[in-house]
């Protein structure tokens, strides 16, 4: 397991896919994108479905992630992702109550189970007290990470990164 945080971007493509019984359908999915603006995560997620996709498709719609971090699993079996809202529990030095802070995060398993699996892997490696309070199956296909390109030289990192 691996995390990563970012400025991630939730992206909607439509187009013609051909189905296993050889009819064309029209259909629309939706993916995720590390850019730093929406004219950059549009521009990301062209260049990355244009590998995959024959023929013309549509950027129908993009948001900002209510997620900044990513649990990746190296699972080959992980071919989902989930959606976790977790709650920190803190101590208030003054009331001594008990105050909880909700967090998203995007959890990639093969099962549910296998989520809750992945985030107790992850957060059982910090000292923070939480509870899962929701894992729920998302509709996204699969997640595109900044990926510097050839062209780069290899000392320079890109500019969010400095």
């Amino acid at each position: 397991m691996r995390s990563r945080t970012a400025e991630w971007f939730e992206c909607r493509i439509r187009y013609e896919k051909v189905m296993e019984d050889g009819l064309q359908k029209k259909v629309t999915e939706n993916y995720v994108v590390d850019a730093l603006s929406f004219s950059e995560a549009e521009e990301r997620i062209i260049d990355e479905m244009s590998s995959y996709i024959s023929g013309e498709f549509d950027v129908v719609d993009i948001k900002k992630a209510a997620y900044k971090e990513i649990f990746f699993s190296d699972s080959d079996m992980a071919d989902k992702w989930y959606k976790a809202k977790l709650q920190f529990i803190t101590i208030d030095e003054k009331s001594e109550k008990e105050k909880r802070s909700s967090v998203n995060y995007l959890v990639q398993a093969g099962s549910f189970n296998g989520a809750v699996k992945n985030i107790d892997e992850v957060m059982g490696g910090t000292m923070i007290d939480y509870v899962i309070f929701s894992v729920t199956e998302t509709t996204l296909m699969d997640v595109f990470e900044y990926k510097k390109a050839a062209n780069d030289k290899a000392d320079d990192k890109p500019e969010y990164e400095q």
